[in-house]
């Protein structure tokens, strides 16, 4: 799971699996995508891409009229996602500290962001301190 890369298209359906977090079929992933800029022939593509990247994993079977279909659940977070998406941009790569350190400072400059939360990000931090014996 290090180097997952989502097209567009399979971006749209982690979305959808993440916003609905329960396990769903190729059947209610096209019901619950209107809006999709991918092709409903194309679904089983997708599935089987993102089946394959180890972005999401099947979770169970569900009958749809005669036969039995597979339900699809993520196996990353969008959190995750984000991640390892910074983490294969070139800028992360060349200098990991001066990314963060940019990411970081872009972050906490949000007007979004309360004394509460510093304050959490403070505690989360001093913790790795502590993790890594400094």
């Amino acid at each position: 799971m290090d180097n997952i890369s989502l097209t567009e298209n399979e971006l749209e359906i982690m979305e959808l699996l993440w916003q609905e977090n329960r396990p769903l079929s190729r059947s209610e992933i096209i019901e619950l995508s209107p809006e999709r800029s991918w092709k409903a022939s194309s679904i089983h593509i997708l599935l089987n891409k993102l089946l394959e990247k180890d972005a999401i994993c099947v979770k169970g079977f569900v009958k749809t009229g005669k036969n039995y279909g597979r339900t699809y659940f993520p196996n990353i977070t969008p959190e995750e996602h984000i991640v390892l998406s910074l983490q294969q941009n070139n800028f992360y790569k060349k200098s990991k500290k001066s990314a963060v350190a940019s990411i970081f400072s872009t972050l906490i400059r949000d007007k979004d962001i309360d004394d509460e939360l510093l304050g959490e990000l403070e505690q989360m931090i001093e913790e790795r301190k502590e993790q890594l014996g400094k």
